[in-house]
């Protein structure tokens, strides 16, 4: 079920033409005023509107016309961060038909509760949806548009290569976290993590290509005695600078359970089997935490071959560190017979 926040207002008018796009990617090129004009035809909100869902969740975007123009056409698109002011078109609508783009476009459709309701609906959001959205009102003469934010809630998760800190070039970094059931996360998402208690102390890519990491808990090995923030050492060569990354998950439709054992890894696998399961990846054993409040004080082979445990109460005996979170005993010796596992169906 989405939900509303209020933020601030930005509004922009731009220009489009056609209704028959030769593509959905597109750099506008058009000058745009710094003085704030009164919509016309739009509903202006009074704020900034930010929606948030969870990954398969079914959201709407609202954009509601207060006053028909003779012809018009509506368009929607997204806001593409690093490709040169680019949009993805997700649909051009008039009054009679309305034509989709993209993989967006596959998943969009206009609500239109009423006549002159232009709201989108994505249904089965995906972890990359996230972002900015316009729905713009074109007819020529005035063309007016709307901005709204749609945020994925979910989970960051750090990651570490088995074979140490600081191994994973930028490509490398995106790569493990689609492994994981993740994506790279944004630097606004690894701030909303901090401001939610994530304090971690190794550097790791973040989708835009920037180097950061966040401190809660100020000490000298972490930067000093600076105030607690988030680090940054700002863009790095994509493919040349190695560090950790920051990946960023949100529910499953699946479950994970724990099965007890002192297995070894591939013992592991199996009793995953025999469950109509497979080991779970990171992302799922995070996500299980987060969205699931899973606690198991015991540690369990995961696919990637580490071994961790998630703990939503803290207790002594569980870890010993007083927050919430998802612990790690790292890699270990895939024949030591000593963990469970966590499996995923």
């Amino acid at each position: 079920m989405a939900t509303f926040q209020m933020n601030f207002a930005v509004f922009l008018f731009l220009t489009a033409n056609s209704f028959t796009s030769s593509s959905a990617l597109y750099a506008p090129n058009r000058a745009v005023s710094n003085t704030p004009k009164k919509l016309q035809y739009l509903l202006e909100p009074p704020v900034h509107v930010e929606v948030a869902g969870r990954r398969g969740d079914n959201v709407t975007l609202p954009c509601i016309i207060r006053t028909k123009p003779r012809h018009f056409k509506i368009k929607w698109t997204k806001l593409e961060h690093g490709l040169n002011g680019q949009e993805n078109i997700i649909i051009i609508s008039n009054a009679k038909a309305f034509k989709a783009y993209g993989h967006l476009g596959q998943r969009a459709s206009l609500r239109g509760a009423h006549t002159m309701d232009a709201s989108l609906q994505l249904s089965h959001l995906e972890l990359e949806d996230g972002g900015r959205y316009r729905c713009e009102l074109i007819n020529g003469i005035e063309d007016e548009n709307v901005l709204i934010t749609l945020r994925i809630t979910g989970v960051i998760f750090p990651y570490q290569s088995k074979n140490g800190r600081y191994k994973f070039t930028y490509h490398e970094a995106k790569e493990v976290c689609a492994e994981q059931d993740g994506v790279l996360a944004t630097f606004s998402q690894l701030y909303r993590a901090w401001t939610e208690g994530l304090d971690w102390c190794n550097a790791g890519w973040l989708h835009d290509g920037t180097v950061n990491y966040p401190i809660v808990h100020p000490r000298p090995v972490c930067g000093g005695n600076l105030p607690p923030g988030i680090r940054s050492y700002g863009s790095k060569d994509k493919n040349r600078d190695r560090f950790d990354a920051f990946c960023f998950t949100s529910q499953t439709v699946g479950s994970v359970f724990y099965i007890s054992g002192s297995f070894a890894f591939e013992q592991a696998v199996n009793a995953c089997k025999h469950q109509g399961a497979e080991l779970a990846l990171v992302g799922q054993l995070y996500a299980a935490w987060r969205f699931q409040n899973y606690d198991q004080c015991d540690g369990g082979w995961l696919k990637d071959g580490s071994v961790r445990f998630p703990i939503n109460n803290p207790r002594k005996n569980c870890g010993g560190i007083p927050e919430a979170g998802v612990r790690s005993f790292g890699f270990p010796d895939k024949t030591i017979h000593l963990y469970g596992a966590y499996c995923y169906r």
